[in-house]
């Protein structure tokens, strides 16, 4: 009895071990009326790539994106792309599609910090640090990517997702338009399409210095069917180290319920 006692609880602190942890929150966009929330929902993280929604706001806005297609930059060597995904030339809607770090490096030096550290915070946009990593002044490329400093709580993603898809946010309707008619979307049963951006990056140790065995990941976004709209957030955060990236099994396992929190 005692050996079978002690196989349970290695067992179940091998499951415990395996957990993430994660929120989820889906909910009304007209109404605000919450379907899911599960788990921590208010504590912030990295916006990592979900970034790139505001900051197609930003470069539309500004004249720098002019449409889906244009500007077409051409990748560099200097960029160091480590997908491959990333290399050859890209448009805003394969930079959405392929998360292409370096393009969103390219688009914020062409905004400038005036210009990028007005946007964030008129968009009230989580803590509106972007003053980037401790001593290093790199906010223009860095702050939003992994443990730097500008993070945001999915409570927080899904009111800016609610200012933007009602039109609150200042910027040009065009920019607004065009940001939509870029994302990601996905076809889902019963008539649903969900359209979302997914963000990877690596957590933090207590020293600050990222701990690249365990990472965390986004998929944010919004699901529409007819007239009715619903609103999602998920963030992963790994408690250990995984083989597959924290951002796509966010992403894929809330597809995967989104069909039944909508009925």
């Amino acid at each position: 009895m005692g050996r079978l006692t002690l196989l349970v609880g290695c067992l179940l602190l091998s499951a415990g071990a395996a957990r993430a942890d994660t929120c989820t929150l889906v909910a009304e966009l007209e109404t605000g009326r919450v379907l899911k929330q599960e788990g921590d929902c208010e504590r912030r993280s990295s916006p990592a790539s979900t970034f790139k929604v505001p900051l197609s706001l930003m470069g539309f806005d500004a004249g720098i994106l002019k449409d889906a297609d244009e500007p077409a930059w051409p990748y560099k060597p200097e960029y160091k792309a480590w997908i491959e995904t990333w290399k050859g030339t890209k448009t805003p809607r394969s930079w959405l599609r392929d998360s292409v770090v370096w393009y969103s490096h390219v688009l914020t030096r062409e905004l400038g910090e005036e210009r990028f550290r007005h946007y964030v915070s008129a968009f009230d946009y989580g803590s509106r640090d972007v003053s980037g990593d401790k001593g290093k002044a790199n906010g223009l490329t860095r702050a939003w990517l992994s443990a730097s400093s500008l993070q945001i709580s999915p409570v927080e993603q899904i009111g800016f997702l609610s200012r933007l898809l009602k039109g609150e946010l200042p910027v040009a309707r065009q920019a607004r338009d065009m940001t939509l008619a870029i994302m990601p979307s996905f076809p889902l049963a019963d008539g649903w399409t969900a359209f979302g951006k997914t963000g990877t990056g690596f957590q933090a140790k207590r020293n600050g210095v990222l701990d690249r065995s365990r990472q965390f990941g986004w998929f944010v976004g919004w699901a529409r069917k007819g007239e009715r709209t619903i609103l999602f957030a998920r963030l992963i955060r790994d408690e250990r180290k995984e083989k597959t990236v924290a951002s796509f099994r966010a992403r894929d396992s809330l597809l995967a319920e989104l069909p039944r929190l909508t009925r």
